[in-house]
Order: C-alpha cells, then sequence, then structure tokens
C-alpha cells in the first residue's frame, strides 16, 4: 500500500492518510483526484475498514467502473467487488429494490427514462383533453422534475399557493392535477423515473427510522466525487447517511459547477464546512494535464467570478502553443476551418482522430461541424445525440424484455401491444385504458380477466387478447431459468420484431436488423462481465437496470478512432490533446438565455473554465463574425470570455482583419456632419487583441470586417496556384468541396480548368487560378 502512497505528491498525500472525520477536498483541474479517492479507499480497507461499509457515489457509471478496477488492482479483484460504488442513481435503486415494499412498490419497478415519462404526460394531456400547444410534454416534466428534485411532492404542491399561482399566470392552471395523474400512473405501473430513485430514497430514509439506522451503520464511510455537482435531494440524502458516523469526504472544485440547470447546487460545496464539526480541507492545485498556457489562462478567466473558494491552480508543465483565436465569416466557413486543421495537424503530426475535440454550447451547433468533417473523410463521433438505447427498434424490444420483469408497466405494454401488428388497435387499447382506471388496475389485469369485463369486444379481439397475454407469460418461465441473453434471443424471434423488420429491404431496414444484433451482442458481453461481479447472475432484471442508468457517455464504441463533437457540459471530466472550442460568441457563449442574473453569468463562465481546461496541449477558440439563427442570418460578435484572457496567451490567426467595428445604433447624421474617419480600426499586431484608434483619412463606407487584407507581393487573388505537372487521376483536397479525383482537364494558363469528381458533391468544374486545392495523392 505504501508504494501507491509514495506516488502521490505532498498535497495528494495528506487526505489519503486521514482515517476518520469530515473533510472536503477542493481539486482543481486536471489535479489528480481521481487517484487520491481510488487510494483513499484502497487505504481504507488496508486499515481494516470492511469493503461493505464504505459507499463511493461517482456522477457516471463509467467513473465508478475506472475506480473499482483501479482499486481491485491495489486491493484484489475479490475485496474490490464488496465496495458499494456507483452513482447516485444506481447506488440508490439498489437500495430502493431491497426496500421498496415499505413504500408499496414492487422490487422489479420499471425505470422510465425520460423518452417514457414525456409520452406517459402526453397521453394524460390527452386524457384530460387539454391543449398540447400549451401543455407541451417535454415543458411538463422539466417542470415536475424540477419539484421533485426540491423535494416538492404532489401533496406539497397542492399546499403551496405560490406555486400554483405561478403556473396559473404561466398559463398552466392545470399542472398540479398533471402532476397528480403521472404520479398515480407510474405507481400504478410499477414505474419510477429517474427523480423517483432520489425522491424515494429521501422518502424511505426519513419515513422509517429504522431503514437509514441500518444504512447508517452499513456506511460507516462516505466519499462523494464531484460533489458540487449534487442537487438538494443528493445532499440531503448524503447528509442524512453520514449523520452517524459524520466519516465523509467530498471531492469537487466550485470552478467546475456547471449544472445549475438541473438542480446542481453550489453552495453545497461553499457551505460544506458549515454542515459538519472540524471539517478538514485540502486542496489538490498542481495540474498535471494542460500545458501553463491553458492553465494561466483558464485562471484569467475563473478569477472574474465573485462567487468562489480560493485556490491557485498551477503546474510545472511546459508552457505549450498559444491559445489560437480564428475569426470566420460564417458558421459554414469556421465548420471548414476547424475541418482542415484537424486534417493538417493529423497528417504533420501523425496524431489519431480521437486526439481532437470539438466542443460546443448548443447541439444545434454541430451541424456545420459535421458537414465540413464529412466532406474532409474524418471520422467522429456525437456524444449526446439519439442514444443507442433511445433508438426505436431497441426500445421495442426493451419493452418486451420489460413486461416480462414488470407486466405492469403500461409505457411498455402500449408500446408493443400492436407492433408487430396483431390486429389489436387503437379504439381496443383505449377501452383497456379506461378499463384499467376505472377499476385501479394494470391493463395486463384487465386483459388477463377479458372474459369477466364486459368492454364490448368481439370474440377475435379477446382471443388476440389471451394470446399475448400467454406470450408474455411464457417469456416470464424462461426468465426464471436462463439468462439475459437466451430469453432476448427468444423474445426478438418468437415476437416477430425480426421478420418485421427484413420486410424493410431498404439500407435502414437492414440497419435496425443491425442495431437489434448489436443489442443482443451487448447482452452476452453483458451476462459474461456479470459473471465477475458478486452475486450477479446476468438475469434480465440487471441488465434492464443496467440500460436504464446508461448514459451516452457510459458506452464503449468497437471504433475509439473518431474525432469527439459534444456539448461542453457533456465533456466535463474527458481530456484531448486538442480540442476546438466553438462558437465564441456573445449571446451563444455566455447564453443569450443566462445572462439575466450574474449568478447565471458566473455559471457561463465556469463552463468555459471547463472547456478550456479539457485541452492538454492545444486549444483553439473559434467564432463566426455572422451565423444562421432560426432561418435568418444575424451578425456575431467575439465572446467577451476572450477578452478575459490575458493577450500573452493568445494567438489571433487571423489578425489584420480582427475584431469589432463601432456600429452606431441611430442615423449619425442627424447630429450633423460626422467624422468617420474616426471609427476606424487599429491594426493589430499577432498576439494581441484589436484596439480602437482614430485616422484622418478617409474610409471607404463598406464594411471593413468583410474585407480581406490585400497581399502586398502579388496583385492577384491569394490562390493555390496549380503548376503543370497536375494530371488526369491525381486526388486533391478543396476546402469547401471535399476529396476529389481529377477526371479532366482543359485550357491553358490563366484558363485553365479542372474536371473534378468529388466523394461528396459529384462532378464539378473548377478554374485552376481561383481553385484552393491542395494535392494528396
Amino acid at each position: 500500500m505504501q508504494q501507491y502512497i509514495d506516488q502521490l505528491n505532498e498535497a495528494q498525500r495528506a487526505p489519503v492518510i486521514q482515517k476518520d472525520g469530515a473533510m472536503i477536498v477542493i481539486a482543481g483541474a486536471g489535479s489528480g483526484k481521481t487517484r487520491v479517492l481510488t487510494v483513499r479507499i484502497a487505504n481504507l480497507m488496508y486499515q481494516g475498514v470492511d469493503a461493505f461499509n464504505i459507499l463511493a457515489l461517482t456522477f457516471t457509471n463509467k467513473a465508478a467502473r475506472e475506480m473499482k478496477k483501479r482499486i481491485a488492482d491495489i486491493v484484489g479483484n475479490n475485496e474490490a467487488k464488496n465496495l458499494w460504488m456507483g452513482t447516485f442513481h444506481s447506488v440508490f435503486a439498489k437500495i430502493l429494490r431491497i426496500e421498496s415494499e415499505k413504500l408499496g412498490y414492487p422490487s422489479n419497478f420499471t425505470i422510465y427514462d425520460s423518452q417514457d415519462s414525456a409520452r406517459l404526460i402526453g397521453q394524460i394531456i390527452k386524457e384530460m383533453q387539454l391543449d398540447k400547444d400549451v401543455y407541451k410534454p417535454k415543458q411538463i416534466l422539466g417542470r415536475i422534475s424540477q419539484y421533485k428534485n426540491s423535494l416538492i411532492t404532489v401533496r406539497a404542491y397542492f399546499n403551496n399557493p405560490e406555486l400554483q399561482e405561478a403556473d396559473a399566470m404561466s398559463k398552466k392552471p392545470r399542472l398540479g392535477d398533471i402532476y397528480n395523474n403521472y404520479v398515480e400512473r407510474c405507481f400504478k405501473a410499477g414505474a419510477m423515473d429517474f427523480d423517483d430513485l432520489l425522491l424515494k430514497t429521501n422518502e424511505l430514509l426519513n419515513r422509517f427510522p429504522d431503514v437509514l439506522a441500518k444504512y447508517q451503520d452499513r456506511f460507516r464511510y462516505i466519499l462523494v466525487d464531484e460533489y458540487q455537482d449534487t442537487n438538494h435531494s443528493q445532499y440531503l440524502i448524503v447528509k442524512a447517511l453520514s449523520d452517524r458516523f459524520q466519516n465523509i469526504c467530498v471531492v469537487g472544485d466550485d470552478a467546475q459547477s456547471i449544472y445549475a440547470f438541473r438542480g446542481a447546487n453550489i453552495n453545497n460545496i461553499l457551505n460544506f464546512q458549515k454542515d459538519y464539526e472540524g471539517v478538514k480541507m485540502y486542496r489538490l492545485e498542481q495540474n498535471y494535464r494542460s500545458s501553463k498556457n491553458i492553465v494561466e489562462a483558464a485562471n484569467n478567466v475563473i478569477d472574474k467570478n465573485k462567487t468562489k473558494l480560493d485556490k491557485i491552480v498551477w503546474t510545472s508543465n511546459d508552457d505549450g502553443p498559444k491559445i489560437k483565436v480564428h475569426r470566420s465569416i460564417t458558421d459554414g466557413e469556421e465548420g471548414r476551418f476547424v475541418a482542415s486543421t484537424i486534417f493538417e495537424t493529423k497528417m504533420q503530426h501523425q496524431l489519431m482522430n480521437s486526439h481532437f475535440a470539438i466542443l460546443y454550447r448548443t447541439n444545434a451547433q454541430s451541424r456545420a461541424m459535421e458537414d465540413a468533417l464529412r466532406k474532409r473523410d474524418i471520422p467522429y463521433r456525437i456524444y449526446g445525440g439519439l442514444s443507442f438505447y433511445q433508438r426505436k427498434e431497441i426500445k421495442d424490444v426493451l419493452a418486451y424484455l420489460r413486461l416480462v420483469i414488470n407486466p405492469k408497466d403500461e409505457e411498455a405494454l402500449v408500446r408493443v401491444i400492436n407492433y408487430p401488428a396483431r390486429g389489436i388497435g387503437d379504439t381496443t387499447v383505449e377501452k383497456l385504458t379506461v378499463a384499467a382506471n376505472h377499476y385501479k388496475r394494470s391493463i395486463f389485469e384487465v386483459m388477463e380477466h377479458i372474459d369477466k369485463i364486459d368492454l364490448k369486444l368481439n370474440s377475435g379481439t379477446k382471443t388476440k387478447l389471451q394470446d399475448f397475454v400467454t406470450m408474455i407469460k411464457s417469456f416470464q418461465v424462461i426468465n426464471e431459468n436462463q439468462d439475459a441473453f437466451v430469453l432476448t434471443d427468444h423474445v426478438t424471434k418468437k415476437t416477430g420484431l425480426v421478420q418485421e423488420l427484413k420486410k424493410d429491404g431498404t439500407p435502414e431496414g437492414i440497419a435496425r436488423i443491425e442495431n437489434i444484433e448489436e443489442l443482443l451482442n451487448g447482452i452476452k458481453d453483458f451476462t459474461e462481465g456479470q459473471k465477475e461481479v458478486d452475486g450477479a447472475r446476468g438475469s434480465l432484471a440487471e441488465f434492464l437496470e443496467d440500460v436504464a442508468l446508461a448514459t451516452d457517455l457510459d458506452k464503449d464504441t468497437g471504433d475509439d478512432d473518431r474525432v469527439a463533437l459534444m456539448t461542453i457540459h457533456l465533456a466535463k471530466g474527458l481530456e484531448f490533446p486538442h480540442v476546438f472550442i466553438v462558437g465564441m460568441e456573445e449571446d451563444l457563449f455566455p447564453s443569450a438565455m443566462s445572462m439575466n442574473t450574474r449568478s447565471e453569468l458566473e455559471e457561463e463562465r465556469r463552463l468555459f473554465y471547463v472547456a478550456l481546461t479539457r485541452a492538454e496541449h492545444q486549444a483553439y477558440l473559434t467564432y463566426a463574425q455572422s451565423r444562421y439563427r432560426w432561418g435568418k442570418l444575424v451578425d456575431s460578435e467575439p465572446s467577451r470570455f476572450i477578452e478575459e484572457i490575458n493577450a500573452e496567451y493568445l494567438e489571433y490567426m487571423n489578425p489584420m482583419d480582427t475584431g469589432y467595428r463601432y456600429k452606431p445604433t441611430m442615423d449619425l447624421d442627424i447630429f450633423g456632419d460626422v467624422d468617420k474617419s474616426k471609427l476606424r480600426l487599429a491594426k493589430p499586431t499577432a498576439g494581441t487583441p484589436p484596439e480602437y484608434i482614430t485616422k484622418n483619412e478617409p474610409i471607404s463606407s463598406v464594411n471593413i470586417r468583410r474585407l480581406k487584407p490585400v497581399n502586398s507581393t502579388a496583385s492577384s487573388p491569394k490562390v493555390n496556384l496549380i503548376d503543370n505537372n497536375l494530371t488526369v487521376g491525381n486526388i486533391v483536397m478543396h476546402e469547401r468541396f471535399g476529396k476529389g479525383e481529377i477526371v479532366g482537364l482543359e485550357g491553358v494558363g490563366a484558363d485553365k480548368k479542372a474536371e473534378i469528381r468529388f466523394d461528396v458533391g459529384g462532378l464539378k468544374k473548377l478554374l485552376l487560378r481561383f481553385a484552393k486545392l491542395n494535392v494528396i495523392g
């Protein structure tokens, strides 16, 4: 054990050695906090603490797996298995399954994802005959999520006139009724949504003191990663569990608190010392990840925030290259710059695609980046897009599997009762739903007793419903004796799902079959992996819980050599040698919706800090002078965050025409003669931001920002002139059209043309003296 402790620096070693009491570790970006957590847990076990008495909470399953693997390398796999380690949701789901009967839920309760929840709310809105344009399911779900994370139950809502009035003012006076119906329907279906996993854990620990005492005794040492991202509900659970022994270690960085929009409360980490007695504070301030220029630039930015804990992040790494700032005319040109830079850097330094990441503030910005990367034949992967488990064909298979575990799951039943088509129409489903609500039973229970209930159904329909019930029950019999893979393979064949998809011979249909095959591969891999987990048997219930709690970043892909595209929120905890932060414009980053208060602006600044500190070697900040928004081309100006970085850490890539131009807000002629020459911009030097100066010479009324500097060495436009050795068959790269092959040449001298067949865009004829081409083969 001592050898692992000796590998730590002095600041890292201190929180590892301290065994008892409350402590907070303020860990700057790239300071090795994961290593501190893993060695601390291993050291606790080395000092005699039983692994069963340690609870470690993380924010992603991936982080939990990596930590557990590292701990297993130190203390051995058998002991590491006994640790309670995982995300808040996965750990508390485990507890809720053990104690579910106390809350009136079955132990095999279903976990609804956001798509399931939104669909159920949509159904409730329809049944209540409300205007779906006013009561939008996703908005209503977001509001209900806020209530649950703030521990506002249905009863608390109806006891709070202010909340009801606020909803009435927003023209949603029935929101409380929707909330009530949603909770009742989830309970009837034996289902919890993500927020329930926290809300119900709070209910369990508060309503049943014996249960709280049981888990307080069980979890004598508690460790929480990314504590700055905890919401009020998570905070209360951790506070309750740690209250008896107060052996709690929280690790986090207030400068990386970026999830206020989903309930994270930065005050949890700022006020930690007030919650426990004799709190010891440790600071990890040495950054091992990034170059000195990146670290100092990030410090420049975060220093502008007023709400923060004191720390000075530093690094002994090399200075590294300066942060490059690039201005483009449009977002399309911005995408082409990023793709070209990745292509050229990759070629020059023999790098992999996975060494590059493109980070943006909003998902909509990915389109221009995707277009440019495709034209350069650069493989990429979008994180946070449509998850594999959200694809229709996968959701269909999972719905059948969910019914096997929990036949009360109405969302799953309605989804597949007539898919593939088996003659059970919408009218029949509506009658079943009405009957289920009337008798306060599940739809499946109504179907089980279809002969005893008069729903005015013909005998043929009744037979089809009974056949469906029999099929699901046959799956349940198989589930008792077989693992998840064997059952799923049987389900996909018996239900006719695969046969249905085979009827569609299109590439999309084939892709859907391949996705189901990939699901089976994933289940097989899961069942094999569960053999290593203590007490697990690779059952269907275990697999469905793993899927329900999975995130996009938890999945491993077969081909990892891809450029990563993701929002900055998703990038937290990751690192890349080269990072492009795109869309660095006012009203985009910082977002126009996040500048109403100082706290909102400070969160945006923390978000930029997170983005910048993802870079190990080189960071690029790019922005466009104009960008399409809602179908209109609007002018943009550079983000204030660029100006907050000291000039010594920046390199402007196109300094001759970088910067703002003064734009009057009204017609200046109404004030008399105006000397417009005083509005001209200075010509900034490389490495410095532009400044305003006055000039006496006249200036054209044409917008300076759209003019390119004249090359003093040539009067012709700046182009890639092709020599006479260019031949048919050459492979070339064009800045806009991407890769192509020359299939024809004609003309001479300045009129010489090339006919090029591009991989994307087809055949084009280009005038060579203007064509920006590079010969690559």
